[in-house]
């Protein structure tokens, strides 16, 4: 059986909507300081452009290990922090940059463990939501794209660690 990639949104779409994303975040903070905390390893590619886009000077960004899936194409509901924050975030302003909303359940847990921490605030940047799998409702503030229940690869996501390199997002299909 054969591996095969269907584009879903390429990448000129996608460097058109983060660009957005980037002025509507610098617009709602203008002047404050925000953390950026990149939920990996999916979202680095996303995040990498995302910061570039965001026209402020006072940003800080930190990188948290996340893992849910391991080796499959479904959740296994159990969310691992394989990489904590490497500073505080008490009192400051967080976006959590996530590739993917799906279920819901990785963005949940985040939100109650960033709000021990005591945060000033935390908002939510998604590239993708895919609502239909949702089994906890989420917030998501800066959304890229809606899609469809399908399992996506490209810039950044990744199937059994393979094709985060793809500039675009793709559907894998199997012939």
């Amino acid at each position: 059986m054969s591996e095969r990639l269907v584009t879903m949104l390429d990448q000129e779409t996608i460097a058109a909507r983060v660009k957005e994303l980037g002025a509507q975040i610098s617009r709602d903070y203008q002047g404050q300081n925000v953390v950026l905390v990149v939920v990996l390893k999916g979202s680095f590619l996303f995040a990498a452009d995302l910061c570039r886009a965001i026209d402020m000077h006072n940003l800080r960004i930190d990188f948290l290990g996340v893992r849910s899936y391991g080796e499959g194409t479904e959740t296994s509901g159990v969310v691992q922090i394989t990489q904590d924050l490497s500073r505080p975030i008490a009192g400051e302003d967080v976006i959590i940059v996530e590739d993917i909303v799906d279920t819901g359940l990785t963005i949940a847990h985040l939100m109650d463990l960033f709000r021990t921490r005591n945060p000033r605030s935390v908002k939510v940047c998604a590239l993708l939501h895919k609502p239909a799998r949702a089994r906890v409702s989420v917030d998501v503030d800066y959304l890229g794209f809606t899609i469809e229940d399908k399992f996506v690869v490209g810039y950044g996501l990744d199937f059994a660690e393979k094709y985060r390199n793809l500039p675009y997002i793709g559907i894998v299909t199997r012939d």
